[in-house]
């Protein structure tokens, strides 16, 4: 039987008086499994969320973060956050922050943690839906009505993983049906075993010879935005991640909120 996991994860975008926006994400369900299984002389060593860029390394999160149990799971799904940033008349593609973690100068570009240690490696896919656009929560008839988050510059990682890497989209992944569902990655028959990180971005010191999407965020003065609940450590701007809204949607004070769910399911 093909078993599917998923999280729901709640998107919150802002917009105040001084023409802010943010976004954040977290909560997630657990599904049920068995852990501690050996298959081709992979054994779960139970990873902490690991460092996309330097998979040997462990990173520690200071806040929440979506995940799933078992043999076949999503290790991490982290927070999305857009900042503050200017209301446009016209159409506009606010950036994500990027990641910040404790004891890590340098911050990471957005990464989706997966792990599979099933005993038959049958292959998995990772997929995501978006199931509402954002709604003022203080007014329901006001929607972003047009806006489309996207996902680019896509690549993947892993610690431990056995046999060929999973299948990622070299194109944007853009999120513009309501409800559809989108793949991200996808893991054939014999591959995708162990752990493995799929990103969105990355910084100036990734050894894969990536182009960095990461930019330091500035405030209305120039001057660098820091984040009192990481250390004070300078945010960034990761513009692989993007949220488009067209110009002639109407945008008044409120927190919109939305839901993307996060599927890990087996294949075939």
């Amino acid at each position: 039987m093909k078993k599917i996991h998923w999280i729901p994860a709640l998107f919150l975008v802002t917009f105040s008086l001084f023409s802010t926006i943010s976004s954040t994400a977290a909560y997630a369900e657990d599904a049920t499994g068995e852990m501690g299984i050996t298959f081709d002389g992979l054994v779960d060593p139970n990873f902490g969320i690991r460092d996309p860029e330097a998979p040997k390394n462990e990173l520690i999160t200071n806040g929440e973060y979506g995940k799933t149990t078992g043999p076949l799971r999503i290790d991490f799904v982290p927070n999305l956050n857009f900042n503050s940033n200017k209301i446009a008349d016209g159409d506009i593609a606010y950036s994500a922050d990027a990641l910040l973690f404790k004891d890590v100068i340098v911050p990471r570009g957005y990464f989706i943690q997966v792990s599979d240690y099933r005993e038959a490696r049958t292959g998995w896919s990772l997929q995501v839906r978006q199931e509402t656009q954002f709604t003022n929560q203080s007014k329901k008839d006001s929607q972003l009505n047009g806006a489309v988050l996207s996902f680019d510059q896509s690549w993947v990682n892993t610690v431990n993983g056995s046999g060929q890497y999973p299948t990622i989209s070299k194109e944007v992944v853009r999120l513009n049906n309501i409800g559809e569902t989108y793949t991200l990655a996808q893991a054939g028959n014999g591959t995708g075993g162990g752990t493995w990180s799929i990103a969105f971005g990355s910084s100036q010191d990734n050894k894969l010879g990536l182009t960095s999407t990461l930019q330091p965020r500035l405030d209305r003065s120039n001057k660098p935005v820091t984040d009192s609940t990481n250390d004070n450590q300078a945010v960034y701007m990761n513009d692989a991640v993007r949220l488009s809204i067209p110009g002639k949607t109407a945008k008044e004070p409120g927190t919109y909120t939305t839901v993307l769910t996060w599927i890990i399911s087996e294949l075939p």
